[in-house]
C-alpha cells in the first residue's frame, strides 16, 4: 500500500508542476501582443511636427506577435489623394519593460531594412502609445516618431 501511497504523490506531484507551468506561460504572453490599429501618428523633424489621423482616408495596423511585428497600411475607398498608396514592412522585435525595439527586415526602401527602432510604450486598457526616434542614417532621417495606437478586438 507504501508504494501506491509513494506512485500517487509522485504521479500528483507531476500533474501539478504541469498544470502550474501551462497556467505560467499563459500567464507570461506579452501585453503587446495583438492587432493594434493606428489612430494618429505625430513626427517632429528639424523643428517641424505634422500631426496624422488615420480613422479618415487612411487605415493603418500593426500586428504583434510573439516574435515579429507587421505593419499595413492603404488607403480608405473615399480617399481621393493620388500619393495616398498601400504600404507595409515588418520583422523581429524585442520588448524589456517598456523598451520596444523593432528590427525592421521588410520594408519597400531598402535603406530602411536592417535598422532597428527602439521606442518607448506605454499601454493603458486598450490603448498603446508608442515613442521614439526614427533615425536611417543612409536615408537622412532622424525624427521623433510618437504614434497612437487603439487595439483591435
Amino acid at each position: 500500500m507504501k508504494r501506491y501511497s509513494t506512485l500517487f504523490l509522485g504521479l500528483s506531484i507531476l500533474l501539478l508542476n504541469a498544470c502550474q507551468s501551462k497556467t505560467t506561460t499563459q500567464e507570461s504572453k506579452l501585453p503587446i501582443e495583438g492587432t493594434w490599429k493606428l489612430l494618429t501618428g505625430t513626427i517632429i523633424e528639424k523643428g517641424d511636427t505634422t500631426i496624422t489621423s488615420y480613422t479618415e482616408n487612411v487605415s493603418f495596423i500593426k500586428i504583434i506577435n510573439g516574435t515579429h511585428f507587421a505593419f499595413l497600411k492603404h488607403p480608405l475607398p473615399n480617399n481621393t489623394d493620388s500619393t495616398a498608396t498601400f504600404d507595409a514592412g515588418g520583422g523581429s522585435y524585442t520588448l524589456k519593460d517598456s523598451t520596444y525595439t523593432e528590427h525592421l527586415e521588410y520594408y519597400k526602401l531598402k535603406e530602411w531594412e536592417n535598422n532597428k527602432f527602439e521606442f518607448t510604450v506605454t499601454i493603458k486598457n486598450d490603448t498603446l502609445i508608442q515613442k521614439g526616434i526614427e533615425k536611417v542614417e543612409k536615408a537622412g532621417i532622424e525624427r521623433l516618431n510618437i504614434e497612437k495606437y487603439v487595439r483591435v478586438k
